[in-house]
Parts: structure tokens; C-alpha cells; sequence
């Protein structure tokens, strides 16, 4: 009869584990589910005002511009803005300078990526190459790189070379210090690590460095996505026929300034694009940890 007791004091014992498991798993899982309840809430409230401040500021834009409160020949207004770039549509003109423009910033921005990427980790594999070269990338980075168009123009000649060499003289060396400060200041235990169990090191930086330096890499290519843009822009200012670079010079050039500001409108709403997908491969990154 002792034995059959404790038998049965044990299986409810058991029970009773699984019951307060299972309560505990419930409320976890409700909890999780109430915060996402409160993310899905809070991330429709924080769309819903962005989108009412740009209608509100649309909205203001044409009634200001409507009645002359400010001068439409400068600032225009945006049906005009919409209309101008609604019949460059129609008529195809429009699609050749988004096309070319799209194609060097595109272009710009992923050589720009690799290359400082490539760079960075050259330097951090090879420790004296890093303090021959130190110097050196510190003076090009404070170099006016926009001052440096004319020469590429000169050397490489006036087309697609030229704007593409503008924008990596923008985003490869912020990308080379960036990154390899990153490299730098990885957490030495994790190479430690892995050099006691007998790695080498490209097991060191493909195991260790490169993924802890994930957050770094990504924030780089948002900083790319703005400074390829500038790069391209500024290299159509100089020697392009074609591109919204062109189309802005060409609209201050005939006082088109309606054809200037839908121009860079364009520009605006291509970058936000290139940001997000950056903003999504980031997401990507991070839900795979």
C-alpha cells in the first residue's frame, strides 16, 4: 500500500509540473501575443501620422503656391510638379533619364559596398599594412571628393566611368573605415576561442568577425545609399547628357524650376526605396540570429 501511495503521490506530482508548465507556457504566450498586438498598433499609428504630415504638407505646398503666397515660378506648386512629370511619362522622355541614373547609382553603391568591405578586410588581416596605409585613408577622407570630378572627367572621360568613379571616391573610404573599425573592436574572447579549439584565421574572421560586425556592415550601406546618390547626381552635374543630375542642371539652366523640383522629387522617392530594401535586408540579418 506505501509503494502503490507513492507511486500515485508521485504521478501527481508529475501532473501538477505539466499543469503549471503548460499555465506558464499559456501566459508567455499571451504575453507575446499582447505585444504584438501593441507593435502592430503602434507601427499603424506611426504610418498613419507619417502619411498625414506629408498630405498635410502637400496640402499647404498648393494652396500656398495657388494663391501666391510664395512665388510658383521658383517654388512651383505640386499638381504642376505632377502634371510636368505626368507628360514626360506619357511621352517616354522621362524613362531614359530615371534608367540612366538608377543604373550608376545602383552600380555606385554596390562596388562602393564590396570594395571598402574588400579593403577593410585587408587591412585587418594584415596588421602592418593597416599602419602603412592609416595616413593615407585619413587624408582621402578629408579630401573634397567633390573636387575631384574634374580629374576623373579628364582620366577616365566624360561618361559612365567618370560618374561612377565620383560616387566610389564618396562611399569606399567611408565604407573602409567604418567597417575595419568594426573588425577592430570585435570582442578578442570570441577569436581567443576560437583559436584554442585550432582555428585559423579566416575561420576567426568568417565565424567570428564578420557576423558580429553584421549591425556595422548594414548601417554602412544606409550611409551608401545617401552618398551614392550624391555622387551620381554631382558627376551628371558635371559631365552628363542624360540622368535627373541632367535634368536639374538643364531646369535651372531654361528656369524650369518645376522640372528641377520633380527631378528631386524622383530622387527622393528612388532613395527611400534603395533605404528600405536596405532596411529589409537588415531585418533579414537580424531574424536570423
Amino acid at each position: 500500500m506505501d509503494k502503490e501511495g507513492n507511486a500515485a503521490s508521485f504521478h501527481a506530482g508529475k501532473n501538477r509540473e505539466r499543469e503549471a508548465g503548460s499555465a506558464v507556457e499559456l501566459l508567455a504566450r499571451r504575453e507575446y501575443e499582447r505585444y504584438l498586438t501593441f507593435e502592430r498598433k503602434d507601427t499603424f499609428r506611426v504610418r498613419l501620422t507619417q502619411i498625414a504630415i506629408f498630405v498635410v504638407f502637400l496640402s499647404l505646398w498648393e494652396v500656398a503656391g495657388r494663391l501666391q503666397w510664395i512665388d510658383a515660378l521658383l517654388f512651383s506648386f505640386p499638381s504642376r510638379v505632377f502634371h510636368l512629370l505626368y507628360t514626360k511619362i506619357i511621352d517616354g522622355s522621362l524613362f531614359i533619364h530615371v534608367e540612366v541614373t538608377l543604373l550608376e547609382t545602383i552600380v555606385g553603391f554596390a562596388l562602393g559596398t564590396l570594395i571598402g568591405t574588400a579593403v577593410a578586410t585587408l587591412i585587418w588581416w594584415f596588421p602592418f599594412l593597416s599602419k602603412v596605409l592609416d595616413p593615407y585613408i585619413v587624408v582621402l577622407n578629408s579630401l573634397p571628393k567633390v573636387a575631384l570630378g574634374p580629374l576623373f572627367i579628364v582620366a577616365l572621360g566624360p561618361g559612365l566611368l567618370s560618374i561612377i568613379a565620383t560616387t566610389l571616391s564618396l562611399t569606399v573610404i567611408i565604407t573602409i573605415l567604418v567597417v575595419y573599425n568594426s573588425f577592430r573592436h570585435v570582442d578578442p574572447n570570441f577569436e581567443r576561442v576560437i583559436r584554442l579549439f585550432g582555428g585559423r584565421r579566416a575561420q576567426v574572421f568568417l565565424k567570428a568577425i564578420l557576423p558580429a560586425t553584421y549591425p556595422t556592415i548594414v548601417s554602412t550601406l544606409k550611409v551608401n545609399v545617401g552618398l551614392s546618390w550624391v555622387g551620381v547626381i554631382v558627376g551628371e552635374f558635371l559631365v552628363s547628357k542624360h540622368g535627373l543630375g541632367y535634368l536639374i542642371i538643364y531646369g535651372f539652366q531654361v528656369f524650369n524650376f518645376t522640372l528641377v523640383i520633380g527631378s528631386v522629387m524622383l530622387i527622393a522617392v528612388f532613395a527611400t526605396f534603395m533605404y528600405q530594401a536596405v532596411a529589409y535586408l537588415e531585418w533579414k540579418l537580424i531574424s536570423k540570429k
